[in-house]
């Protein structure tokens, strides 16, 4: 079973990074075909959860999930739900390796990590990679490091369809039909009208895209097209950016090791230690003797 063949529609994906992805392979069993519970979906450790954003993002593939260990939007957003509610949690890291996925269901993940970092800090982490949808979902975390020769960006959206131009292998020609009022079910791409209905709607997702992306990250909305230009040109966007460019641009707020990451989130949210019985004596005895003094 090829990966590439659950994916279709509408999609925020840097497909110059999804190949290999998309080219993946496995054997899939009736028994496993079940999503992974919420408990499979992170790791705590002492007071902070690691949430793992890998993959091709799908709505809720259970397959793909299960089998290749990619996440989905509906996943990922109850995972933000259930530890956001969580009082022994501190703080979340959502750990990026995807080059993006599917528009369909993905704003709920957008804004489960928004409403998550309204609760508790969340800490985004790009390793190696956080492209497309999967920027989107980081954008909304309290901060976001990259580690070094890390990418993050193409943001906008994509469509790819095909269009009928000859007789199949059968010898048949295909026509799709539309009832009057329905031109843009399945529109055609190669149809003037059709290419405009879905013209339309990439830029619809990609106004709402830039808008989360100005929320998150504290950029200007009407900057933020050329901060993602290649060059002046703010239609020439959808690029990916090294560490250094990203920075500049503000698409991440530093550039450390994953180890250094990690040592400086779990330091931050360690368990302070309890003073010992001598202390608190001591300390009782400051205030009594600050209270006498007074």
């Amino acid at each position: 079973m090829k990966a590439s063949d659950h994916i279709s529609g509408l999609l925020a994906l840097s497909r110059e990074h999804a190949a290999a992805c998309l080219a993946a392979e496995f054997e899939a069993s009736d028994d496993r075909m079940t999503a992974a519970d919420g408990a499979g979906r992170y790791v705590v450790s002492g007071a902070v959860a690691v949430v793992p954003l890998r993959g091709i993002i799908t709505p809720n593939n259970a397959i793909l999930e299960k089998y290749l260990g990619w996440t989905t939007s509906h996943g990922l957003a109850e995972t933000m739900e259930t530890l956001s509610s969580d009082r022994s949690v501190a703080a979340i890291v959502v750990e990026s390796d995807s080059p993006g996925g599917v528009v369909l269901g993905g704003e709920a993940a957008v804004q489960a990590v928004s409403m998550a970092a309204k609760v508790k800090p969340v800490h985004a982490l790009v390793n190696p990679l956080s492209a497309s949808l999967a920027y989107w979902i980081a954008s909304q975390a309290t901060d976001i490091a990259m580690t070094p020769g890390s990418l993050v960006g193409s943001i906008g959206a994509m469509f790819s369809a095909p269009s009928p131009v000859q007789p199949g292998v059968s010898g048949d020609q295909w026509f799709d039909m539309r009832s009057s009022h329905a031109v843009g079910k399945n529109a055609d791409p190669a149809d003037e009208t059709g290419a405009a209905l879905i013209q339309a709607r990439l830029d619809d997702i990609e106004a709402r895209f830039h808008r989360d992306v100005s929320a998150g990250r504290g950029i200007d909305l009407a900057d933020l097209p050329t901060r993602l230009s290649a060059d002046t040109d703010p239609t020439h966007g959808g690029g990916v950016f090294e560490t250094a460019q990203a920075v500049e641009r503000g698409l991440v707020d530093q550039v450390e090791t994953r180890s250094a990451f990690y040592q400086r989130i779990m330091a931050a949210y360690a368990p302070k230690s309890k003073p010992t019985s001598r202390a608190l004596s001591a300390t009782a005895k400051a205030r009594a003797a600050t209270l006498i003094a007074g």
